[in-house]
Formats: structure tokens, sequence, C-alpha cells
């Protein structure tokens, strides 16, 4: 019977997927097609045929796969790193009032910040290369996934550990017994906007300097006048950003069976 009922959400969802991606396309043609707009905007069907000639016709010396592979490398790096750090001291703040009282102030001065503001600050510590693109994700990653880390620990129930304390329970059984069950649904909340955080830091950061990825092919597509070029960058970071997220969630839902965030 839940299978049943989990496989009719699926067709469910996959229907209204399709459903509403068909009737964007439909009113996007439309719009081209019967408005003044269809003298300078490609149509859909035509910048998805364009979309999948570029993977094999290059964008300056790469094909469109490889673009997005340079995007997804910067992300690998930088969102890894950071979400490893974040969980730890995340949770650490939230489970002791020491390292709260010292790191909170500096993270609250810092939260507000957007991570677009620090490009300028990234190519002068890092140069125009690589590392300034980690930088960059990293910061974005690290601010959502420690914010919810931290909610996360904060959410253990004191009496629950209280209880354990007195029952001659250590810090290391209560942690993996009550304080990181409690913040598991939370830290995976934050890994995805840290996730999508991430991806929209890359294609801005590609976009003031690189010479490959995603935001590369848009701000080219600028330089030449090439709107078919732009919509197929939109397209490509729409379809990836759709995919790392439903990546994210489908990692949740295997690892958190217990919530039903998201749904």
């Amino acid at each position: 019977m839940t299978r049943k009922i989990m496989k009719n959400e699926w067709v469910l969802k996959i229907g209204s997927t399709v459903i509403a991606l068909t009737a964007f396309c439909l009113l996007w043609q439309a719009v081209v097609s019967f408005t003044s707009m269809g003298d300078f905007l490609p149509g859909p069907f035509t910048t998805f045929a364009e979309f999948f000639r570029r993977f094999v016709k290059p964008y300056g010396k790469v094909v469109l796969p490889m673009h997005m592979w340079s995007s997804l490398r910067r992300i690998l790096i930088g969102y890894t790193v950071a979400s490893a750090v974040a969980i730890v001291l995340g949770i650490v703040m939230g489970t002791y009032r020491v390292a709260d009282a010292i790191v909170m102030p500096l993270f609250n001065i810092i939260r507000p910040i957007p991570p677009v503001a620090w490009i300028p600050l990234a190519i002068l510590w890092f140069g125009i290369g690589d590392a300034s693109k980690y930088f960059l994700v990293f910061l974005a990653t690290f601010l959502s996934v420690l914010q919810n880390a931290y909610a996360g620990a904060k959410s253990a129930d004191p009496v629950l550990v209280g209880a354990a304390r007195m029952l001659g329970a250590n810090d290391g059984f209560i942690f993996r017994t009550i304080t990181l069950p409690c913040a598991v649904p939370y830290i995976f909340s934050g890994l995805q906007n840290g996730l999508t955080a991430a991806w929209g830091q890359v294609v801005a950061s590609e976009m003031i300097r690189s010479s490959a990825g995603v935001g590369w092919i848009i701000i080219r597509g600028m330089d030449n006048n090439d709107i078919l070029q732009e919509l197929v960058g939109i397209l490509t970071i729409g379809i990836i950003g759709f995919i790392l997220a439903a990546s994210m969630r489908g990692v949740e839902a295997k690892l958190c069976r217990w919530t039903t965030r998201g749904k």
C-alpha cells in the first residue's frame, strides 16, 4: 500500500512537471510568434535545438559539456570543504556556549553581506583564477550550512540531554543519539540551500572573469549581442540547478526517512 502511494506521488509530480514545462514553452512560443518580441527573441524550439547542437559544436575552445564541467568542478571543491567546516562548527556552536559566544557575533556581521559583494576582494586576495571562485563558493555555502547546523544542534531537547547526563552518558553518546539525529534534517536543509547559493555564486563569478564555464557563455553572448547564446547559458543554468536540487532531495529522502520536508 505504501509503495503504491509513493508511486502515485511520483506519477503526479512527473506529470505536473511535464504539464508545467509544456505550458511554459507554449506560452514562450506564442509570445515569440504573435508579438514584436519575436524580432529579437528566439523561440523555445530554436533554443533547445541550439542547446543540443553545442554538445558537438564548441563555444570558444570547448563544447557545452566541458563548460558545465568547469562550473561543476569549481562548485565541487568549494562546496565540499565549506559544508564539512560549517557542519562541524555549527554543531560545536550549538552544543557549547563558549564557542557560540565567540563565533556568533562575527557570523552575525558577515551573514547579511551578499556573497557577490566579496568578488572584488576575492580577486584582490586570490587573483582571477579558480582560487577566487573556490573562495566565493565556500563563502556562499558556509553561511547557509552553518546557520542550519547551528539551529539543528540547538533543537536538541535539553530535557533529554539532561536526563542522559544524569544516567551517566558522556558527550560522545549524547552527540550520537540526541544531538545529531535532531540536527540532520536541519543540516540537509542547509546543504540544499547552500548548493543553490553556491551554484548561483559560481555563475556570477564566471561572468566577472573566467575563460570557461556557464557564466562565461552568458557574458560572451552579451559581448557579441548573441541572445541565442545567452538563452542557452540560462537554460543550462536551470537544468543543472534542477538536477543538483533533485539529487540533494533524493539523498535526503534516503537518509532522513522520518522527515517529510520539501514534499
